[in-house]
Order: C-alpha cells, then structure tokens, then sequence
C-alpha cells in the first residue's frame, strides 16, 4: 500500500463532514434539500450570492463557505468518481485525469462575487461517462 493510499481516508474525513453537515443544517435551517446532484449546485450558489448580498461579514460565514465547498467537493466525488486529496492543510478534489480541483476555495471565490461551484463541478466532471 502506498503512502498516498494510507493518507486517502484521512483525507476525505473533514470534507465529507463538513458537506454532510451542512446537508443536515440546510435541511433543518434553510428547508433545502441537497441529494449531491450537480443541479443542485444552482441552489447552493444562489444561497452563497444571497449572503453575499445581504453584506454578510465574511469571518460570519467561513465555515459555511467551507460546507458549501466540500458539498460541492463531495458533488464531484460521487459524479465524477474522484477523491478527496489534502495537502499543507489544503483539501482539494482529484479527479480520474489528474488534475485538482479546490471547491472549497471556489465557494470563497463566489461569495467574492466571482466563481461558481456548479461550474467548477461542470468542468470537473466534463470526461465522466
């Protein structure tokens, strides 16, 4: 077993919390449900520009950035057969091709008003069958 594969379930632990965390917080909070399905991106990107708009600090909302982004994250593992990959204390998606995506960044991207997390998965998942 090589290094990389002994470090993967560490490396999928947090993000995969924190995405299904913030499921449950907007099942129960927002009365939204996510079921890890690209369209429902839309929802999650169109929440990000709501706070945004309502000139949200961005401090108030880190950890929400960091749910909507491992959301998204977790979006692309399951579409796209990836895996979650960290890195300095980085957590980034790798997907089949190799290239590396970081979700979690692009949900701060959008909140600065430019990115999207329903893009990022579009480009990411572009070679699945």
């Amino acid at each position: 077993m090589t290094t990389e594969q002994e470090t993967r379930p560490r490396a999928a632990a947090r993000p995969a919390r924190w995405a299904a965390d913030t499921v449950v917080t907007m099942r129960e909070g927002a009365r939204l449900r996510l079921d890890y399905s690209a369209s429902s991106l839309w929802c999650v990107d169109r929440m990000i520009d709501d706070l945004r708009r309502e000139g949200t600090p961005r401090a108030a909302v880190e950890s929400v950035l960091r749910g909507f982004g491992a959301y998204a994250g977790e979006v692309i593992v399951r579409q796209a057969g990836a895996e979650w990959w960290t890195a300095d204390g980085e957590h980034r998606i790798r997907t089949a091709d190799g290239q590396l995506w970081d979700p979690i960044d692009e949900a701060h991207r959008r909140f600065a008003g430019d990115g999207s997390l329903r893009l990022l998965c579009r480009d990411a998942t572009a070679g699945t069958p």
